[in-house]
Formats: C-alpha cells, structure tokens, sequence
C-alpha cells in the first residue's frame, strides 16, 4: 500500500459551501448570520470566556494570595535513600541525569533527607536539606554545594 494513494471513502467529503453568492444558493444576502446584531457583522471575534454580557467567571471570583511563579525556582529532587540504591561513590547533577535518576534540571539540584545511608558517598548539589547532610556525614561521606545554576 502507498500512502500517497489512499483517498477517503465515496460521499464522506463535501466541498465547502460559499455563502453570499447570491439568493437562489440559500445562503445568499445576509449570509446565514441573520439579520442584525453582534455576530452578523464582520470582523466579529468573541472574548475568551464571554458569557452573553454576564460577568465572567474569571472577573466574578475574588482574587486572593500571592503567587511568585515568574521569579520561583524549581529543583530536581534526589533522597538519600535513592542514592544509596545507585552504584558508585561520588554522584553530581551530570551523573544522576546520565543514570535517569533525574529527568530535568530548571534551576538545579535539592538532596532531601528520606532514606536510610549506610555507606560514605561524596554528593555535589546546589542545595541540601539539613537532615541530608548529616546523615551524608554521620555516614562518612562529604557534602559539596556547587554555587548558583
């Protein structure tokens, strides 16, 4: 089979109807849009969220808090017990994406403290949490924080 040959099933297309040509097509004169009001005339656009003239939901509802979304930083979050799992004994942001321990780093890496640690590893990472880094530690292992991403 040739994709290039396939062709829809007799009577499923239609050729588009062209309205306003003329009285005798049904659709001519007003242009099956009626006779007056907002829709009839050209250049005519609805609002996003236009309710018929009601006051919209997104205007009706009180607006409350505060939300710092443009200037937030989103890190990539590894546990200590996740680390424990992976073979080796130094790990960075580099190696844990290569392992696909982490998918995507925005703004870098957070070590968060669940987990158990039984052996000494070295953990490069913008940030720690303070239970990660004692209990890295308390394992013998060492803590580095890289500067800003």
């Amino acid at each position: 089979m040739n994709l290039s040959q396939l062709k829809p099933p007799a009577g499923q297309t239609h050729s588009k109807k062209r309205v306003g040509r003329g009285m005798g097509s049904g659709h001519g004169k007003t242009s099956a849009r009626g006779m007056k009001g907002q829709k009839s005339i050209s250049g005519y656009s609805k609002m996003r969220g236009f309710e018929g003239g009601q006051m919209p939901l997104h205007r009706r509802l009180p607006k409350r808090g505060f939300s710092n979304a443009l200037f937030r930083k989103e890190y990539a979050i590894v546990n200590v017990g996740q680390l424990e799992t992976l073979a080796g004994d130094t790990f960075g942001p580099d190696q844990l994406m290569q392992t696909g321990v982490v998918k995507k780093l925005l703004h870098g890496l957070k070590i968060l403290g669940d987990g158990e640690l039984t052996r000494a590893i070295q953990v490069e990472a913008h940030l720690f949490s303070k239970t990660a880094r004692e209990k890295i530690e308390k394992a013998g292992g060492k803590a580095v924080e890289i500067g800003a991403a």
